[in-house]
């Protein structure tokens, strides 16, 4: 398998949730791949259906409240929104695998760390409990917690957030998955020991070529982290491209507002920080325009009545915005002076 072949792809995914009184449209028409060895970050603020789409990868989603209603996620040969439960099952820590962002509640307060790290190495190799125990202590090595073999037989609670935070990473890594999904690793840590987990998974992922997908809003994080980089909002893909062209050349203004408002360490002089106006609008309540107009600087009377058009700047750089439609001139020329 080469670093260029594609490993995992989803097309026009659509995710509802059905509640008492309302059809909520979580994930509206998402798509995008991902390759063995990249890291794919997807941003945006919080209710933009990030994690949402993360979790359909592995079908997390509620059953009793949840329909997807339309897309395919592609992944060896399966699509994983119509595979069984048993073939899901197998999928599952095996072949994908999925970090969380708080490490309490990943973890059974009950049982002790080696338990847990065995657990799945049982389930998914033919391996017997002591090569299981032995690839748990490994894998307790690999993510850098020391004297391993006495700290198989600890609990969680005896474990700081940093050091609980590796022991779910081992958990996750322990069958060596072909991608793993990080919803907000790094959120509920101190920005060292977030450092220090984020050097772990590169270093992770260097060593064994898998394809990450890394939930976030911290867009520091992404430019350290990603090669490619998917902005959502309202639960769509306004803007995808790689990372350091979507950083130097934003194309929408919902991306081009989520760069004014991160402060830069790197800049000549510090720029006051300009945040977005407004809140993320109600998914329930949705028209037929753009969903940012309401908040967007460049909106037009377009943006208002029609869905913008999805346009490709180049092979790996997309957007959708009716700034990028000919007629709209004078408010491109407007965002392309503002935009540096």
């Amino acid at each position: 398998m080469s670093m260029n072949e594609t490993i995992l792809s989803v097309e026009n995914l659509r995710i509802s949730f059905h509640l008492q009184d309302r059809v909520i449209q979580a994930v509206r028409g998402v798509s995008f791949t991902l390759n063995k060895g990249e890291t794919l970050a997807i941003v945006g603020e919080s209710g933009s259906g990030k994690s949402v789409t993360a979790k359909s990868l592995m079908r997390l989603l509620p059953k009793q409240t949840t329909r997807i209603t339309d897309g395919r996620i592609h992944y060896q040969n399966m699509d994983i929104t119509t595979i069984s439960p048993r073939e899901l099952e197998s999928l599952r820590g095996k072949e994908i695998s999925m970090v969380f962002q708080d490490p309490m509640t990943s973890l059974n307060p009950t049982m002790k760390i080696g338990q847990q790290i065995m657990e799945g190495i049982v389930q998914h190799q033919t391996l017997t409990k002591a090569e299981a125990r032995q690839k748990a202590i490994e894998m307790l090595k690999l993510v850098g917690i020391p004297n391993a073999e006495e700290r198989m037989e600890a609990y969680p609670h005896q474990f700081s957030g940093g050091m609980r935070q590796r022991v779910v990473i081992a958990i996750a890594l322990a069958c060596r998955p072909n991608i793993l999904i990080a919803d907000e690793p790094t959120t509920a840590l101190d920005v060292t020991i977030q450092a220090q987990i984020l050097d772990l998974m590169k270093s992770v992922q260097e060593q064994t070529q898998m394809g990450m997908i890394l939930i976030t809003h911290d867009l520091g994080v992404v430019a350290n982290m990603a090669q490619r980089v998917a902005v959502m909002y309202t639960g769509e893909i306004v803007e995808i491209g790689p990372t350091d062209e979507i950083f130097s050349n934003p194309q929408h203004p919902y991306t081009k507002g989520l760069l004014q408002s991160m402060p830069r360490l790197d800049a000549d002089r510090q720029e006051p920080l300009v945040p977005i106006p407004g809140s993320p609008p109600d998914v329930s309540r949705l028209g037929t325009g753009c969903a940012f107009a309401p908040r967007c600087p460049y909106v037009m009377k377009v943006c208002h009545h029609h869905a913008p058009p999805r346009t490709s700047l180049n092979e790996q750089h997309g957007t959708a915005c009716w700034l990028q439609d000919q007629r709209s001139l004078k408010a491109r020329e407007t965002f392309q002076m503002q935009r540096s």
